[in-house]
C-alpha cells in the first residue's frame, strides 16, 4: 500500500539532496523577497526621478505596493491548484520563469519622461511578477514538506523560508551598493537645479533586474528534480514510479526491490471534491485557521515594514524629509534600515524557528509569537504619545522595542503560518489549500498596507498625500496591530492543530478511515 511504503520517507536519514531542495526551493523564496522588499527603496528613487522629490501621491503609492501583493494572491491560487492538478515539479519551472522574465520587465518598464507611462508599466510587471511569486509559495513548501521526514520537516521548511530573510538582506545590500556606485560615479546625485541626475533612472531599473539572477541561476537544477514521491504515489496511484523516484534521489532503506517491479494494490480514491461538504466536515477547520491566522500575521508583518522608515526617520538625526538629500541619499537609508532590520532581527528570527520548531512545536511558537508581538506593540502603543514620542533620550529603547516585534514576528507566526499548511491536509488538496491559506493572507497584506497608507496620511499643510506618522495616528496604529495580534493568539488556541512528528500519510489515513466509516454507517 502507498502509505506503507511512503512510510520510509519519514524514516529517512537526513541527507545531501535535503539540503541541495532547501537551496534550490530557498532561492525561490529568496527571489520572493528580494523582488517584494526593494520597492520600498526604489519607491524613494522614483519620487526623485519622476516627481521632483516631492512624495508620491498616496493613491499611487498604495497601488505601487498592492498590485504586486494582488499578484501574488492570484498566483497562489491558480499555481497552488496547478500544483493538485498536474504536478508539482512541472508548475514549479513555469513559475519561475515568469518571475524572471517579469524581473527584467521591471526594469525595462517603458517610457522615460512620462511617470503615468512609467508606473503603470511598472505595476503590469510587478502584477505579472507577483503571480511568480505567488505560485512560489505554495509549490515550495508542498515540495519540502514531501520530500523531508517527519522528524525534521518543520525545520526543513522554515529554513527554506528563512532564505526570504537572506533575500531581504541582499536586496538591501545591491540598493546601498548601486546608490554608491552611482553617486560616485555621476557626481554626487543632483544635478544644477536639485533634481536627480539622468542616471538615477537606470540605478533603480538595475535594482529590480538584479532580482533575476538568483532564480535564473537555480533553474536548471529545478528542472532536475523529480516529482514528489507522495505526489506521484497517492494523487497519481503509480507507486512503482515513486518508489524509482525516492531512490534516485535519496538513500532509502526501507523499499524493497519488489516494490519498484510489482504494482501493489492502492486504495480508491476519495470522491469528494474540493469545498464539498465532505471536505468542509474533514478539513474545513484547518482551512479556516491556516487562512485567517495568515491573514492576521500578514496585516501586521506588512504594515511594520511599510511603516519602518517612517518610524525610524522620526528618530533619526538625519530624517529623510530632509530638502537637501538626494535621490541615492534617499534610497540608501530606506535600504540600510532595512538591511539593519533583517541582519538584527528578521533573520534570527528564523533560524530560532529553524532550530525550535520540532522541539516546541508549530502552535507553541505562533502563539508565543502573536503573544510578544502583542506585548510590544502595546507597550510601544499605549504610552507613545506622551513618553516615546517626547523625549529624546528614549529614541534608541524604542528602536530596539520595534526591532523586536521583528524577531518574534519570524520566530513565530510569519514562519508557522507558512509551514503548517503544507502538513495539514490529504495529498491530493494540500497544494490548493497551502495556496488558498496564502491568498488569504496577501489580502491581509493588502489591507494593512492600504490601510494604514491612508490613515496616516497627512491632512494638513501644503501637501496633503504625504504619509507620515502623527501621533495620536500612530498611536491607534500601534493599539490596532497589538489587538490582532491578540485576535491570533485566540484562533491559534482554539482552531489550530499542532503537526509536529505527525506523519503526512495520517492525513491520508483520517481520509480513508473517515470514508470506510461513512460507508459502514
Amino acid at each position: 500500500m502507498a502509505i506503507k511504503i511512503l512510510s520510509s520517507l519519514d524514516a529517512a536519514r537526513i541527507q545531501w539532496y535535503h539540503f541541495k531542495a532547501i537551496i534550490v526551493a530557498g532561492m525561490g523564496l529568496f527571489t520572493d523577497a528580494y523582488d517584494l522588499f526593494c520597492i520600498a527603496p526604489v519607491m524613494k528613487m522614483i519620487s526623485h526621478v519622476y516627481y521632483n522629490g516631492d512624495s508620491i501621491n498616496t493613491a499611487v503609492l498604495s497601488t505601487s505596493y498592492a498590485i504586486a501583493l494582488l499578484g501574488t494572491a492570484t498566483g497562489q491560487i491558480i499555481f497552488g491548484y496547478l500544483g493538485d492538478r498536474v504536478g508539482r515539479r512541472r508548475v514549479y519551472g513555469l513559475c519561475l520563469v515568469i518571475m524572471i522574465l517579469s524581473s527584467f520587465g521591471c526594469g525595462f518598464s517603458v517610457c522615460t519622461t512620462r511617470r503615468s507611462c512609467v508606473m503603470v508599466s511598472l505595476g503590469f510587471f510587478r502584477f505579472i511578477l507577483g503571480l511568480g511569486i505567488g505560485g512560489d509559495y505554495p509549490l515550495s513548501a508542498t515540495i519540502m514538506s514531501e520530500f523531508s521526514n517527519k522528524r525534521t520537516r518543520g525545520a526543513f521548511i522554515a529554513a527554506v523560508f528563512s532564505m526570504q530573510g537572506l533575500g531581504i538582506l541582499v536586496s538591501s545590500a545591491v540598493t546601498m551598493a548601486v546608490c554608491v556606485a552611482f553617486k560616485n560615479g555621476g557626481g554626487g546625485g543632483f544635478e544644477m537645479d536639485a533634481t536627480a541626475p539622468a542616471e538615477a533612472d537606470v540605478a533603480w531599473r538595475l535594482i529590480l533586474m538584479i532580482g533575476a539572477l538568483p532564480a535564473a541561476l537555480t533553474f536548471y537544477w529545478r528542472m532536475l528534480m523529480p516529482e514528489t514521491a507522495r505526489y506521484t504515489a497517492l494523487v497519481e496511484n503509480n507507486i512503482v514510479q515513486a518508489a524509482k523516484d525516492m531512490q534516485r534521489v535519496m538513500s532509502i532503506s526501507h523499499i524493497s526491490d519488489e516494490t519498484t517491479t510489482e504494482t501493489p494494490y492502492l486504495p480508491p480514491p476519495a470522491s469528494y471534491k474540493l469545498f464539498s461538504r465532505r471536505f468542509l466536515s474533514l478539513h474545513g477547520r484547518d482551512l479556516f485557521a491556516a487562512s485567517v491566522n495568515w491573514f492576521l500575521v500578514d496585516v501586521v508583518f506588512y504594515t511594520s515594514n511599510l511603516l519602518l522608515s517612517q518610524i525610524f526617520s522620526h528618530y533619526s538625526d538625519t530624517p529623510s524629509s530632509s530638502a537637501a538629500e538626494n535621490v541615492y541619499d534617499a534610497a540608501f537609508e530606506v535600504a540600510e534600515l532595512g538591511a539593519i532590520i533583517a541582519a538584527c532581527s528578521t533573520i534570527p528570527g528564523y533560524w530560532f524557528t529553524v532550530y525550535f520548531i520540532d522541539k516546541i512545536g508549530r502552535v507553541k511558537i505562533q502563539m508565543m509569537g502573536f503573544f510578544f508581538m502583542a506585548v510590544l506593540y502595546l507597550v510601544a502603543g499605549i504610552p507613545y504619545s506622551w513618553y516615546w514620542s517626547k523625549h529624546e533620550q528614549n529614541k534608541k529603547g524604542f528602536m530596539v522595542l520595534y526591532g523586536l516585534v521583528f524577531f518574534f514576528c519570524n520566530f513565530g507566526p510569519n514562519t508557522t503560518t507558512f509551514i503548517i499548511p503544507a502538513e495539514l491536509f490529504p495529498a491530493r488538496f494540500r497544494s490548493t489549500c497551502h495556496g488558498i491559506s496564502g491568498a488569504v493572507g496577501k489580502l491581509g497584506a493588502i489591507v494593512g498596507t492600504v490601510g494604514f497608507l491612508w490613515a496616516t496620511k497627512k491632512m494638513d499643510g501644503d501637501d496633503i498625500n504625504q504619509a507620515y506618522p502623527e501621533v495620536n495616528r500612530m498611536r491607534i496604529a500601534f493599539l490596532i496591530l497589538g489587538g490582532v495580534c491578540i485576535a491570533g493568539i485566540f484562533v491559534t488556541y482554539f482552531f489550530t492543530k499542532e503537526t509536529m512528528g505527525r506523519s503526512l500519510e495520517d492525513n491520508e489515513h483520517e481520509q480513508y478511515n473517515n470514508d470506510h466509516e461513512g460507508a459502514r454507517e
